[in-house]
């Protein structure tokens, strides 16, 4: 899956702006209220999108400089650091979310054209620098769900349900788990088909609902499966 970095930009923007909306109604208890994400509290995915944001702009210095910036110090530090964000005050978690989000704009900013042709070392490997506006987009608009404050992928734009579809299809189709399965949207013909055709269910519904799905953030209780039978059960995404 490819996509023009530029062009994703105002999408990062409107999602990062709906989620300082829902970040700024959380008091101290919401904060320390249960996220969907199990043992990770409001303020845990909070701290997160924020700690990912700058190690997303390392990614980006990496791509412009030619040196080799990890996305994090190491494993450890990155689960300090989220542990200790967490239980910080709303206006201190408000702050820190904000701030983080104008330092990655201000680094997709000044990263020269030929710059986003370069491969950088993510998390899990090497990823390459024109992907990470995407990277950032999945970021914030997954863990704004993971809030379990409201938003709901049916919130999602259809485009970013196609894309995050695509990309977590593709991934799934490269795993020996994955039961075969055939994924269609709501009101096209076009599918994307997952292992074996002939020993696959067809698995319908809205492009965004049928990605919260696979991704383990929705129940899947608008789709339908044809033949009738139960929904597969996809291996654990990321």
């Amino acid at each position: 899956m490819t996509a023009d970095p530029l062009l994703l930009t105002g999408e990062v923007a409107d999602a990062t702006a709906r989620l300082l909306r829902t970040a700024a109604t959380f008091d101290e208890a919401d904060l320390t209220a249960a996220s969907l994400l199990p043992g990770w509290t409001r303020g845990h995915v909070l701290a997160h999108v924020a700690r990912n944001a700058d190690g997303f702009v390392n990614l980006l210095v990496s791509a412009r400089t030619g040196r080799a910036v990890p996305m994090y110090a190491g494993a450890a530090e990155r689960t300090a650091d989220i542990a200790a964000g967490a239980v910080r005050p709303p206006a201190a978690q408000l702050d820190d979310l904000r701030r983080s989000a104008d330092r990655f704009d201000e680094a997709v900013a000044a990263m020269p054209v030929d710059a986003w042709s370069a491969t950088v070392q993510a998390r899990r490997g090497p990823w390459p620098a024109a992907m990470l506006v995407w990277g950032r987009l999945r970021e914030v608009e997954v863990h704004h769900v993971d809030l379990a404050a409201g938003y709901r992928p049916a919130d999602w734009s259809e485009a970013f349900g196609h894309r995050l579809l695509h990309e977590v299809a593709t991934g799934l189709a490269g795993r020996p788990e994955t039961p075969p399965m055939v994924l269609r949207f709501d009101g096209s013909r076009h599918e994307l088909v997952v292992g074996d055709r002939e020993r696959a269910p067809t698995i319908a519904g809205p492009a965004p609902e049928l990605a919260a799905w696979l991704i383990g953030r929705g129940p899947g209780t608008v789709l339908t499966v044809t033949p009738d039978g139960p929904l597969p059960d996809p291996p654990e995404w990321i």
